[in-house]
């Protein structure tokens, strides 16, 4: 029950607190700018084999990723918007470079209110029928499946970061470090909880590494396959922030640099 109250204290805290703007601090993204949100996102895993697992498929007619863009930005605005309803999106940038969007413990955007406001349901007419069994069939049901595995009775108290991404233009800024810290400082100030991620590509995994986050397991998309996708599941234990040391500890006893 006191961890609940931590979790619940601190989710009104971060969703109440209002941002002053600058390009080079974390803000909080209103519905106003879920398609600049979106793009964001298109652009930074436009290269990204998981973003295209359900519309990379052998029955769309032979359509390239260009040919596919329109598609793959109208998927990420849907859970962009699902995201700004059920959790909470951050960005930063003056023209929203890199984008977070992170669910909060006990949320999800699966609730039907949520499929239908966002437009979600339009993706069942969108996709192809190998699109439309990858995505309601294998994707969603796999990962949600995966992190209630992976966290087992902790789940109910995980930040959960969905995605994250800069532009190709704007890497090399720290501007994934700030949304993902922006977020975990929090939580170690505030007692400490568990955040969960899946990896889509090997050269992320060091980063995540780096904030605290600790390489669970590995999953396949299209297990069997001839081209499986590989997602690294990832778990950063909580962690307690110590004033004295100015370092963070775990419950497991890892231990992050000066804060």
């Amino acid at each position: 029950m006191a961890t609940m109250t931590r979790t619940t204290a601190f989710t009104t805290t971060i969703f109440s607190e209002k941002l002053s703007y600058s390009n080079d601090k974390v803000r909080r993204v209103g519905i106003e700018d879920y398609k600049a949100a979106a793009r964001t996102l298109a652009e930074a895993f436009y290269d990204d084999d998981v973003a295209f697992y359900f519309l990379d498929v052998p029955d769309n007619g032979g359509k390239t990723r260009e040919q596919l863009w329109p598609l793959h930005l109208e998927v990420l605005e849907y859970i962009v918007c699902a995201h700004i309803y059920n959790g909470l999106v951050l960005s930063i940038g003056e023209n929203h470079e890199g984008v977070a969007l992170w669910m909060p413990p006990g949320k999800n955007m699966d609730d039907w209110l949520t499929i239908f406001r966002t437009g979600m349901w339009r993706m069942w007419f969108k996709l192809t029928a190998e699109g439309r069994r990858r995505y309601f069939g294998e994707f969603m049901d796999k990962l949600h499946q995966t992190k209630c595995d992976a966290m087992g009775e902790k789940d109910k108290d995980a930040w959960y970061l969905v995605y994250i991404g800069v532009t190709p233009s704007a890497r090399g800024r720290g501007y994934a470090r700030k949304l993902i810290e922006h977020v975990t400082s929090k939580i170690d100030l505030e007692g400490g909880a568990p955040c969960y991620l899946e990896s889509s590509h090997i050269r992320n995994v060091p980063m995540y590494q780096r904030f605290g986050f600790i390489k669970h397991s590995r999953i396949e998309l299209g297990e069997g396959s001839d081209k499986p996708v590989p997602l690294d599941i990832m778990i950063r234990p909580a962690m307690v922030y110590n004033e004295k040391t100015g370092r963070r500890m775990s419950t497991v006893g890892h231990k992050l640099g000066s804060a």
